[in-house]
């Protein structure tokens, strides 16, 4: 159930994301006034051809709806390999080298993981300027510690199982024992971090848009139509709703998933 509703979720994004010129009933970036603010038309005043209803200038809410998944999915993906990138070769570093390269990169990420993270993500935007690139460079340049500490533990627990050090005694390289026994028995749990750290993404891009650090308008970004909305949640419900169900049902299908990889790589975990 959990890997059905997830992937569901999953591939209406991305099919979204991917068919979003086709897929908008209308330009998602401009507007008609006199327009703005009908409701969607399940409500007793909508207008027929706007599903899900005009936001304050005009503009049809579904199809910014439509658009936004694509800079969400973006973001989030980017962020999470770059995060990746970053942090799986440290951890590996940590868990294979001699003390002091594990000493010095464990303490640089033990500096990083206290910091809270949207303070840090902040002052990353803050100096890079804000827009898409530097947003998931923000994300990226700020997650790696936990693939860091999950890729060190996973390694110092694997390499010394009796395979490994039976592949030492009959001479094999650093290179061959990494990519060999390593890396092969370690990418479950950096898969299944991945997995999470990819919904935190999303979350995170439309934390950062509604401050108005992330997408920058008139591009629609399910944060910043959240942020638009919220000046009008009395008047306009469905400004902030549909924005924001999107959000919800995203990161939790993304969280499923993580969850059913982390039962099926884990066996202990299908029995509790």
């Amino acid at each position: 159930m959990k890997l059905r509703y997830g992937l569901a979720v999953i591939v209406l994004d991305l099919v979204m994301s991917l068919g979003a010129r086709w897929l908008a009933p209308h330009d998602p970036m401009s507007g008609a006034l006199p327009l703005r603010l009908h409701p969607p038309v399940f409500h007793a005043a909508g207008v027929g051809p706007l599903l899900l209803g005009t936001d304050d200038l005009g503009r049809d809410v579904l199809s910014r709806l439509i658009a936004g998944a694509h800079v969400s999915l973006l973001v989030g993906l980017f962020g999470a390999l770059l995060a990746l990138s970053i942090g799986v070769p440290l951890g590996l570093i940590a868990g294979l080298g001699a003390g002091r390269v594990r000493g010095l990169v464990l303490r640089v990420t033990d500096i990083f993981l206290p910091i809270p993270f949207l303070l840090l993500a902040v002052a990353v935007v803050a100096a890079l300027g804000p827009g898409l690139v530097n947003l998931f460079l923000a994300l990226g340049l700020t997650r790696w510690p936990r693939f860091t500490r999950v890729a060190y533990a996973s390694s110092l627990e694997i390499k010394d199982r009796p395979f490994v050090e039976a592949s030492v005694a009959a001479g094999a390289t650093g290179r061959r024992l990494l990519w060999r026994h390593i890396f092969p028995n370690i990418s479950s749990a950096i898969l299944v971090v991945g997995t999470l750290e990819f919904s935190n993404m999303i979350l995170f891009e439309s934390a950062l848009s509604f401050l108005g650090l992330g997408v920058q308008p008139p591009e629609p970004s399910w944060g910043n139509m959240v942020a638009e909305g919220q000046d009008y949640i009395a008047t306009a419900w469905w400004m902030i709703t549909f924005p924001g169900l999107a959000i919800l049902m995203t990161v939790t299908g993304v969280n499923l998933i993580g969850d059913w990889l982390r039962d099926h790589f884990d066996p202990r975990s299908r029995s509790l």
